[in-house]
């Protein structure tokens, strides 16, 4: 390793400041003596008093070094004179960024960077150095600019005491939610007491499943963490890999000696291979063909009775065993993540469950009249949790087809269950009929419902402010009728026009203050066949390096890329994967909905004055489409009674004139009587002295399904008849 001599006194560079006060302190015996003293200062030997100067330099405690550094980040002196940072070899010349583990490069790199620029210091990074035997120190890093005229950088490294390592780790540890990361960082801290740390876990952890209440026998553990990385020998467990039933048998048997999980600490390479008794085993546990020795930590849970979740290891050479304090501070330190590590299974469980929910309430398959895809990508695992971000789409009794998004404020199964709710009832009112804004009124009181402070508030949970748009897509007119509350606007393609969003008013969202509260409003708009809308939700167009119009623009240039015989689906993923293409805080979520609708030919209607002649006239009109499009003789008699008896029925209760339509369908036909009524025909008892009330029973005989579709000027009754 390259030392500097004492700086001159003129000099007031950060590195000869610190070069300068280590001048006093580091043994003055040569690298021998300071190899000498290496492993003593590494593990928690007493830090003694510093000598004055000039006194007889004694074994001191230094934790203190410096590296210069040129522009290039190369290294041009460096004083890690002391002990503690043995092995670490900074030579002249060298990059800085030789020392650091691989995965830490682009951020040191990026942060060395920024001080040379801006000159502002960098303070007090956690910082991992890898020394020339595979095995890393961990440091407090800082980066200072060097002091005009001098160019370059002064990086202190301040080697971390136990006490504050063991700050610093559980800082650390439990910034994550997934379970990997969390067990990651348990192994990073770890490595500052020993040469290879690993984590294992029950294999329950990894799945879910509930731990309290399960036996305590024997645990099934799967490897979760490993640190350094490097090449391991072949048969030794890695990451992913489950170990072998017998080690955790062993494992289990011995951190669960009287019942209490405890530390179990073998001191050598002969006490591994007697203790495992088979050469497969110790070259799965083992990590190298060194002599070494392990501590095996639990990871408890407490509860009655605690808990094995699994199991940490320390290793290093056996000529330096493990002290009791070092055995406290350790399980000290895993002591205090077993409850992180807990609370990311729970996280995991909970985010599997949503996602479920999430994956249930996606489209299935499109229809005659329209084709569908979407993209549901949830949030990632380490984020607060799966979100509330839904999209639905679904064919209505009457031949329409419903698109359906939205996005329930929070995450969770809070927002799951309300998401799931909304859902479910959004579908069942738009199949009995009500019009987009009239859902969005019962979804409006829904919210405000749940969120009352018997129910929602006192749950902890709060949905006010979630958003929904509904747009119900009409075949035979070729239009799409669109109610929005607070969410963001599709985007529509014409198959010969621009693309852009549809505009739609602004509303506050779903459970606002009554105050507040604004009609819902319906746009209705042309969608001839081979249109292209595309419903989302924020998480799919926001970025925190443009604005949110800029991120609608950015879609309605994609989907208009979109070409009329390119397959739905995987344009969905495309334009999924272009907007989201990495980890993202929130879910994404699309739905791309094509226009086919019916053709020209396979739709009538005609408007018949309310007369008591309109039966005979629409069974006469209805009659020859019929011979026209060849339909089956017994069909055509069934479709002929069923019209016969709504018009009958429209004349007798209704005023105004009358819309009769018929539509051949891919699996039969549909019937439509329009009237400017507004009652609701229901289907009685037909008692034998009821005087009316048959006709019904008669449409409910030879229909497959009917009811009712409310319209601003009244009413449509629709019946579908097989053919």
């Amino acid at each position: 390793m390259d030392s500097t001599s004492s700086p001159s006194s003129s000099s007031s560079s950060p590195f000869d400041m610190v070069s300068s006060a280590l001048a006093q302190y580091i043994p003055r015996g040569g690298a021998a003596a300071a190899a000498a003293d290496a492993a003593d200062s590494q593990y928690d030997r007493p830090a003694r008093r510093s000598a004055p100067a000039g006194a007889a330099p004694g074994r001191q405690e230094q934790i203190l070094g410096a590296v210069n550094l040129d522009q290039d980040l190369r290294i041009t002196r460096s004083n890690l004179d002391a002990p503690v940072f043995a092995g670490v070899e900074a030579a002249t010349g060298s990059s800085f960024l030789d020392l650091l583990p691989p995965g830490d490069v682009p951020t040191v790199t990026r942060r060395l960077r920024q001080v040379l620029e801006t000159g502002e210091p960098h303070v007090a990074r956690v910082q991992r150095l890898r020394r020339g035997d595979g095995s890393e120190l961990v440091v407090s890093l800082s980066i200072l600019a060097a002091a005009p005229p001098q160019e370059g950088l002064t990086v202190t490294l301040i080697a971390m005491a136990r006490r504050l390592h063991l700050y610093a780790a559980e800082t650390a540890i439990g910034t994550s939610l997934d379970i990997g990361e969390t067990a990651q960082s348990l192994a990073e801290s770890l490595l500052a007491w020993g040469d290879v740390a690993a984590v294992d876990l029950d294999f329950a952890v990894w799945t879910g499943e509930a731990v309290t209440g399960r036996s305590q026998g024997r645990i099934r553990l799967r490897r979760a963490a490993l640190v350094p990385d490097r090449a391991w020998p072949d048969g030794y467990v890695t990451p992913g890999d489950h170990l072998p039933g017998e080690a955790s048998r062993l494992l289990s048997q011995a951190i669960r000696r009287d019942d209490a999980a405890q530390p179990v600490v073998i001191p050598d390479r002969e006490a591994i291979e007697r203790v495992l008794g088979s050469p497969r085993l110790v070259r799965a546990l083992t990590p190298g063909d060194r002599a070494v020795g392990v501590a095996f930590l639990p990871l408890v849970l407490d509860g009655t009775p605690p808990v094995v979740l699994g199991v940490a290891e320390v290793w290093r050479r056996a000529d330096r065993p493990f002290e009791d304090g070092e055995l406290l501070d350790l399980q000290e330190l895993v002591d205090r993540t077993a409850h992180h590590v807990d609370l990311a299974r729970r996280h995991h469980r909970e985010h599997t469950q949503v996602l479920a929910l999430q994956r249930r309430l996606l489209p299935r398959t499109s229809g005659d009249t329209i084709e569908t895809a979407s993209v549901y990508q949830p949030a990632t695992p380490d984020s607060a949790g799966v979100g509330g971000d839904w999209v639905n789409s679904f064919p209505l009794p009457d031949g329409r087809t419903a698109l359906v998004v939205g996005d329930v404020v929070g995450h969770g199964l809070g927002a799951a269950a309300t998401m799931g709710q909304l859902s479910m009832e959004a579908r069942a009112l738009l199949s009995a009929g009500l019009a987009p804004d009239e859902v969005l009124e019962h979804l409006d009181d829904t919210v405000a419902l749940l969120d009352d402070a018997e129910s929602g508030l006192a749950a902890g949970y709060s949905a006010l402010g979630s958003t929904c748009c509904i747009a119900v897509y009409d075949p035979v007119s070729h239009r799409v009728a669109l109610s929005s509350a607070g969410h963001l606007p599709p985007v529509l393609v014409l198959p010969d026009g621009p693309a852009g969003p549809v505009a739609v008013g602004t509303h506050p969202g779903l459970g606002a203050e009554f105050a507040l509260r604004e009609p819902f409003e319906v746009h209705s708009f042309a969608a001839p066949p081979g249109s292209l809308l595309a419903l989302y939700t924020d998480g799919l167009v926001e970025d925190p390096a443009v604005s949110i119009d800029e991120g609608i623009g950015r879609l309605a240039d994609l989907v208009a890329e979109v070409h009329p015989w390119d397959p739905l689906q995987q344009a969905a993923r495309n334009v999924a994967a272009t907007l989201a293409p990495g980890r993202r805080r929130d879910d994404v979520t699309l739905l791309l909905a094509r226009m086919i609708g019916y053709r020209k030919g396979d739709t009538a209607t005609w408007r018949l004055p309310a007369r008591y002649d309109a039966a005979a006239r629409a069974r006469t009109l209805v009659s020859a489409l019929l011979r026209q499009w060849r339909i089956r003789e017994d069909t055509r008699d069934s479709v002929l009674l069923v019209v016969s008896e709504l018009v009958a029925n429209a004349v007798r209760f209704a005023r105004g004139p009358l819309t009769v339509r018929v539509i051949r369908t891919g699996h039969g036909l549909l019937c439509e009587v329009g009237d400017t009524g507004n009652g609701r025909p229901r289907l009685g008892r037909n008692r034998p002295l009821d005087d009316g009330g048959r006709g019904l029973h008669v449409v409910h005989g030879l229909t497959t399904r009917w009811g009712v579709r409310w319209t601003d000027t009244g009413k449509v009754v629709w019946a579908a008849i097989a053919r």
